[in-house]
């Protein structure tokens, strides 16, 4: 008789009531699970699959009464197609090369991240975090994650974006940039690369978290197309306003 070990149960928390940090005058909560053991890439994948987004070792997905605004949003590999804005946005950056390496915190990577939250986030909780908030940010992961490293010609640092791998795709963690250099719409200029990486790996998806009609922050999120979106249950196409 072969003996097999019990399955270990998967245990889900709801958070408290915080501010929302994308609809003004609403609150959020979230459902959160730990991602850990042998089983940790399968879970991962699985609840990538179904909305949920990565923070070191955990997964978590909102779960706002009376309030669905925040939208898991991918796009599909194989049918992208950039649009004229992306397009310039290519051009604008031809010079610009990005090298996959291991994930691990590095002090350039660090003064470049501090730059980006005091330039963009101010008053936001990521603008006091140490290099070893920054490190634990990067570092602590349960699967297989690596950074990528946006270089000018001269070699200097210009963007970081913290990627996931997933068995169906890549997905974008977290990404910082140079803040003098907000007309290269670097953090569009990433998911260029991302998609044109997962051709590369012949991965179907690249996922980016969260998507909110409303809010100008997640805007560029709709400029790929075609995009597809968590909606029922079910990932669908995102239908574009007319004339967009």
């Amino acid at each position: 008789m072969t003996y097999t070990a019990p399955r270990r149960p998967q245990f889900f928390y709801t958070t408290a009531p915080l501010p929302c940090p994308y609809v003004a005058g609403r609150t959020e909560r979230k459902v959160v699970t730990e991602i850990t053991g042998p089983d940790a890439e399968n879970l991962h994948d699985r609840l990538s699959r179904a909305g949920f987004r990565r923070s070191h070792n955990i997964a978590y997905a909102p779960v706002c009464p009376a309030c669905n605004a925040c939208v898991p949003i991918r796009i599909p590999v194989a049918l992208f197609t950039p649009g004229r804005t992306l397009k310039r946005i290519m051009r604008r950056n031809a010079g610009v090369e990005g090298f996959e390496v291991p994930a691990r915190a590095t002090t350039e990577q660090y003064a470049l991240f501090q730059r980006y939250q005091q330039a963009r986030h101010g008053d936001g909780d990521m603008a006091g975090m140490s290099f070893y908030d920054y490190r634990a940010m990067i570092e602590d992961t349960p699967i297989e994650t690596f950074l990528v490293e946006f270089r000018e010609p001269d070699d200097s640092l210009i963007g970081v974006c913290l990627t996931d791998r997933l068995g169906d795709g890549l997905s974008a963690v977290y990404s910082f940039f140079a803040a003098d250099r907000a007309s290269r719409s670097l953090g569009s200029f990433a998911i260029t690369w991302l998609i044109e990486r997962g051709r590369l790996l012949d991965l179907p998806y690249v996922y980016l978290g969260y998507w909110v009609a409303d809010s100008r922050k997640m805007a560029y999120k709709a400029r790929f197309r075609p995009t597809e979106i968590l909606a029922g249950g079910a990932w669908r196409l995102l239908e574009q306003p007319p004339g967009s």
